[in-house]
């Protein structure tokens, strides 16, 4: 077993909290994990990536190679385009399409969802509505997560653990409403495939 997984955002988004919660579920299962970030002006609203490889056997790099990804998760439309050459042909990009307009030159989002919806394997959709139809916007990267979950070789329950383990010390009412999140999410990704 091996998956390779770009994660992709804007600074204060949530990626890293969605690595940490792949990783925790990732050792739980006993795999082996390596992780590379790049943190952009993340206090400013710049690019924030992060390389995640999960695998049953080690791993000797913490980059993924360009076709090598089989996922793209991606709190921004704009930032999943950015890593399409990551990923491989038959890979997939799970994706908000809420923008983070960050830049005076932001594309137009009709142009953005012409390219995501150009890739044969995408799940694009508003997380940060469907955060707020369930729990809290704040919880929209838990969203996210829950519709990447059918496309990463981890076990359900682990990645909840997962949750469990990141969120806990923020009390049972946060753990709850991120994992609600998280299962909206997934259901919603089911429900596309």
């Amino acid at each position: 077993m091996k998956t390779d997984i770009v994660l992709a955002g804007v600074g204060g988004q949530g990626i890293l909290s969605i690595a940490t919660i792949l990783g925790a579920a990732a050792l739980n299962e006993d795999l082996y994990i390596k992780q590379a970030e790049v943190h952009g002006m993340s206090q400013r609203g710049g690019d924030v990536q992060s390389n995640l490889r999960i695998s049953s056997s080690p791993i000797a790099s913490d980059l993924i190679p360009l076709g090598g990804a089989d996922l793209i998760v991606s709190l921004e439309p704009m930032e999943a385009l950015r890593y399409v050459e990551y990923l491989k042909p038959n890979g997939w990009i799970v994706t908000s399409t809420a923008p983070f307009v960050n830049i005076p030159n932001y594309p137009e989002m009709e142009v953005l969802e012409a390219e995501l919806n150009a890739w044969p394997n995408t799940v694009a959709f508003d997380m940060e509505e469907m955060a707020k139809e369930v729990a809290t916007q704040r919880s929209s990267n838990m969203v996210l997560l829950g519709a990447a979950a059918p496309f990463i070789d981890l076990e359900t329950e682990k990645i909840e653990q997962g949750i469990r383990t990141v969120f806990g010390a923020k009390g049972e009412k946060i753990v709850e409403s991120n994992l609600k999140a998280f299962r909206a999410g997934l259901e919603f990704a089911k429900s596309k495939m």
